[in-house]
């Protein structure tokens, strides 16, 4: 744990979505800045884990930056794609990342798997890794985790990646359908981030 409270935080992130919801649950005292500012682009994801990958993206940022940085690897687990896209959901979308065809992609392999999947309920999870590293420090690294199953079609418009097909657990909206003062408190990153708060 840190010694003194951060006042600087880069957010190792290129993704304007979850530069938002990070920044919308870190404390008002840290100024925040990102890879942007720095004009670095995102490093090779090569781990085999959300938290290898985290990792990755925090040692990275920090050294090329000197500032302590938070990084976050996330993705989406569906148990009868055996729990793909996992940590490859970004790349299902293509070299830009695209979310409208990473969704058709996972509609497309729920097919190929089960021509009549809407029948049953996909059980599915997010999953998110956050580190914070100063150099190639590890200051901590903890995993946070939502349970759902995925929708039938893409519902809504709010949030981003693969919230219009997620619906959590005992809810009957999509992440896509609620308000981000909604989705918040029952999301994997903020999960994550009760537990990771107290190195700030």
């Amino acid at each position: 744990m840190l010694k003194k409270k951060i006042k600087k935080l880069l957010i190792g992130t290129n993704n304007k979505g979850k530069l938002r919801e990070i920044r919308d649950l870190l404390p008002e005292y840290i100024k925040t800045v990102s890879p942007t500012h720095y004009n670095l682009k995102s490093p090779k994801e090569i781990g085999k884990t959300f938290k290898d990958n985290s990792l990755i993206k925090s040692k990275y940022f920090s050294r090329k930056t000197n500032l302590i940085c938070l990084a976050d690897d996330s993705g989406l687990e569906i148990d009868d794609l055996n729990k793909k896209p996992g940590i490859y959901s970004a790349r299902w979308g293509g070299r830009k990342s695209d979310f409208n065809k990473a969704i058709k992609r996972v509609y497309r392999e729920l097919n190929k798997k089960n021509k009549n999947w809407k029948n049953k309920k996909i059980k599915a999870r997010f999953i998110c890794a956050l580190s914070i590293c100063y150099l190639d420090k590890k200051i901590a690294c903890v995993i946070g985790k939502v349970e759902g199953s995925i929708s039938e079609k893409p519902k809504g418009n709010n949030g981003f990646g693969y919230d219009p097909i997620f619906i959590p657990k005992n809810k009957i909206k999509t992440f896509g359908e609620m308000k981000p003062s909604q989705k918040y408190k029952l999301d994997h990153r903020y999960n994550a981030f009760m537990k990771i708060k107290k190195f700030l």
